[in-house]
């Protein structure tokens, strides 16, 4: 069954207005990973109305994805998360045009993202080599984007906030990026979503998580993007 957008998105054109939620169909959000954190963003994003989505994971489904992340299901283990997300971005609307890239990620390829005219790019990979790639192309291309930091070994969400790189700290993964920025001679603010609370020390070569935090962060991310796009 098809409704038309002004029926889907009536509640939102009464809180923002239907010629910024119309705008917002005009854009175009690229996102680096749809797990825990991502699979939350594009949602978000899906039910925001932005008119063109480009999601970008290597990945199939875990069983051991089920506790954090939008798109894992009994049904949908085994499968590809790109593939099983498109069809839930397209069944919450129709419009959204969705492109699916089934790779990973690196320095070598990233030129793929030039065949894309990006308004705002969602960095929500794991790697700090693809991070690192995400961040010179968007600096090189004058791409809006934001970088998301860790998200495991934590359970409270309300540590979660925005702001730029040089501000964070306790965060390991942002350790490593405030090094690579000095570095590298890297004067540019960079977007970041972190977290204030300390990592949890985990006796475990796995990384500890839970449904709370990954999720309240992507969300966090698809709010910032959309006031970012109406103001």
């Amino acid at each position: 069954m098809f409704f038309g957008s002004d029926i889907v998105f009536e509640r939102l054109d009464l809180l923002i207005g239907k010629n910024k939620r119309e705008n917002l169909s005009t854009k175009t959000v690229v996102v680096v990973g749809v797990g825990g954190v991502g699979g939350y963003v594009v949602e978000s994003l899906a039910r925001s109305g932005i008119g063109h989505l480009v999601l970008i994971d290597y990945d199939i489904i875990d069983i051991t994805n089920k506790n954090r992340q939008l798109i894992a299901l009994d049904s949908t283990i085994g499968h590809s998360k790109v593939e099983v997300l498109k069809a839930r971005v397209l069944d919450i609307n129709s419009a959204c045009r969705v492109d699916i890239l089934s790779t990973f990620l690196t320095a070598e390829n990233i030129s793929i993202l030039d065949s894309y005219s990006i308004d705002y790019l969602v960095d929500a990979c794991d790697t700090i080599a693809a991070k690192k790639a995400i961040i010179e192309k968007c600096l090189e291309k004058d791409i809006p984007f934001i970088t998301c930091m860790g998200t495991g070994k934590r359970l409270d969400p309300s540590m979660l906030e925005i702001t730029t790189l040089d501000k964070t700290s306790y965060d390991p993964i942002a350790k490593i990026l405030r090094k690579y920025a000095r570095d590298n001679k890297i004067n540019q603010k960079i977007k970041v979503l972190y977290s204030r609370e300390h990592p949890q020390k985990i006796d475990s070569t796995k990384v500890a998580s839970c449904s709370f935090v990954p999720s309240s962060a992507g969300l966090l991310i698809g709010s910032y993007i959309v006031r970012e796009f109406i103001k």
